[in-house]
């Protein structure tokens, strides 16, 4: 057992790997523990994941980038993780200083974490809630958000983690019910199209940690869009998401192997 830390909320077995601390870690960040590393590294050998976290993070800054650019001020992340460098408020903020974002996990260490950086931030907030639960999270989000008007809703490298039992296909389609008109809906998901074996590969370790994953096709990412309209360049890899460079794209953007795609709600 390792020594628990001041950050640690009572309650979280840090002896038991997480998705949101082992993304952490790929991204070069200090909140996670001996399990989450050792279970990164043993992705590592398998798939090209500290490339596949950075290429997720630079979409996701894309995306918020050009939805600050089409008028966007709110901000609703699903499953927004353990906050390090290129926050989603700190992104749309380059933009817009008073946007508003609130952030959703049901990783303590997300929200503990979220709470002590956002603690001077007064159009930003952190909640501990479980994205499975719309209607839940849309109640407690409506205390900081305005629902009668757009919102970007960021659902980025986190449905993997939702089983085919809890449909994640109805649990977007009761949050894109909820928003206003004009309001964008970004996601990012796992496949394995293009790199089989090694996802099968990674898919058996995730399977030891808190939250085992479901890669998915592109057609079943497709279905997770259902009533928004695909914007372009419609469900690309990552890297080939409105790159700013084709140094963004790289030489191989299939090894991403996360979907992207945005869509707006008409």
């Amino acid at each position: 057992m390792v020594d628990r830390v001041s950050w640690v909320p009572e309650g979280v077995n840090v002896d038991v790997p997480s998705s949101a601390r082992i993304y952490d870690y790929l991204l070069g960040g200090g909140h996670n523990f001996e399990a989450d590393r050792a279970t990164a590294e043993e992705l590592i050998k398998v798939l090209p994941v500290r490339g596949m976290a950075r290429l997720n993070r630079a979409y996701l800054r894309r995306a918020v980038l050009e939805l600050a650019d089409l008028g966007i001020r709110q901000f609703l992340d699903l499953g927004s993780g353990i906050p390090t460098v290129g926050n989603v408020h700190e992104v749309a903020h380059e933009v817009a200083p008073d946007s508003k974002v609130v952030y959703v996990d049901f990783e303590p260490v997300a929200i503990t974490h979220a709470e002590l950086m956002l603690a001077d931030e007064p159009n930003v907030t952190a909640l501990l809630a479980d994205l499975r639960e719309p209607e839940k999270v849309v109640e407690q989000a409506r205390q900081h958000l305005d629902f009668s008007q757009p919102i970007g809703l960021l659902v980025v490298g986190v449905l993997q983690f939702i089983p085919d039992s809890d449909d994640p296909w109805g649990v977007l389609s009761r949050y894109v019910e909820s928003l206003a008109s004009g309001s964008y809906l970004a996601i990012s998901h796992f496949t394995a199209d293009s790199m089989p074996a090694a996802m099968a590969a990674g898919r058996e370790i995730f399977a030891k940690t808190a939250e085992p994953i479901t890669p998915r096709t592109k057609a079943q990412v497709a279905d997770m869009l259902a009533g928004t309209e695909v914007v372009e360049p419609g469900i690309v890899f990552t890297p080939q998401w409105r790159p700013e460079s084709p140094e963004d794209v790289g030489d191989e953007p299939s090894k991403a192997n996360l979907y992207a795609a945005v869509g707006r709600k008409p």
